[in-house]
């Protein structure tokens, strides 16, 4: 990967306030920022608008890449589910205002008392429906694995996208969850990669992914137990060349100030790189 490839997601620095965190990615290297988008609407609830993101961004030369909030309903019924989506298709608009083009999402899972035949396909196609909708925006859907009771592997979330069968439904791949997962770097071939629309970086505790917890075991990279380089040079020998997004739920570097987070992330992406 190289430097201009690197980004953080807003979650990683969740605590503070979004023109404090703005300034610190800024000190710290980035130039790409991931939202999560509690950070963006907590900052327009304060009264002001979504012009004043922009100029943030601006003054600390940051580009927003993209965002997540909330999972895809794909078995809810009809009223919740027109809810849920208006929401993902407001996210889109507003990531899309930004000059973002990605947002991550889940989804549900039946009911115990739905039979449901075929639950990734009812998932694709209602990813699909939500690919059209939002396909005006420029922003593609990233399916995250393990952020699903249904989708908990790369493949099952590859699957999802190709049987989706529209081009701005794809795949986000977080080394956490691969962990997590029934995931296997044999996965990550000439035939899934092409779905791939997005990375998070995370490193993991040595603890055996069943027994992991995929968010609180997360650590900087390098201080955990994944061959990161080895991941993310499959993924890319493989054709991916998006963005790589470091996605931290860490408690220490959450009791941090910004700036010291965010340049103890930047530093710890940089021997992922070819500079």
């Amino acid at each position: 990967m190289k430097p201009n490839q690197l980004a953080i997601n807003s979650v990683s620095t969740r605590p503070h306030a979004l023109p404090d965190i703005l300034a610190a990615y800024e000190a710290a290297g980035f130039v790409n920022v991931e939202f999560t988008l509690k950070h963006i609407y907590d900052f327009l609830d304060e009264g002001h608008c979504l012009q004043d993101v922009a100029t943030l961004l601006e003054r600390h030369h940051l580009n927003c890449i993209g965002g997540f909030e909330t999972p895809a309903a794909c078995f809810a019924p009809p009223d919740e589910m027109e809810k849920n989506h208006s929401r993902i298709v407001a996210n889109c608009q507003l990531l899309s205002e930004l000059g973002g083009s990605i947002l991550v999402v889940g989804t549900d899972g039946p009911d115990p008392s739905q039979a449901v035949a075929d639950p990734v396909g009812q998932i694709a196609t209602t990813l699909a429906q939500l690919g059209d909708r939002v396909k005006s925006t420029g922003v593609t859907l990233c399916l995250e694995f393990n952020w699903s009771p249904i989708v908990k592997s790369v493949r099952t979330a590859v699957e999802v996208a190709r049987r989706s069968g529209v081009a701005n439904v794809g795949v986000l791949f977080d080394p956490a969850h691969y962990h997590c997962t029934p995931s296997k770097l044999e996965m990550l071939d000439a035939e899934s990669v092409p779905f791939i629309a997005h990375v998070h970086v995370d490193d993991m505790a040595d603890i055996p992914g069943e027994l992991s917890n995929c968010n609180g075991d997360r650590r900087l990279p390098g201080e955990g137990c994944l061959d990161l380089p080895l991941i993310f040079s499959r993924l890319e020998l493989n054709g991916y060349d998006g963005y790589f997004s470091i996605e931290m739920f860490d408690e220490e570097l959450w009791a941090m100030s910004p700036e010291a987070a965010a340049k103890g992330m930047y530093a710890s992406l940089l021997p992922l790189c070819e500079v």
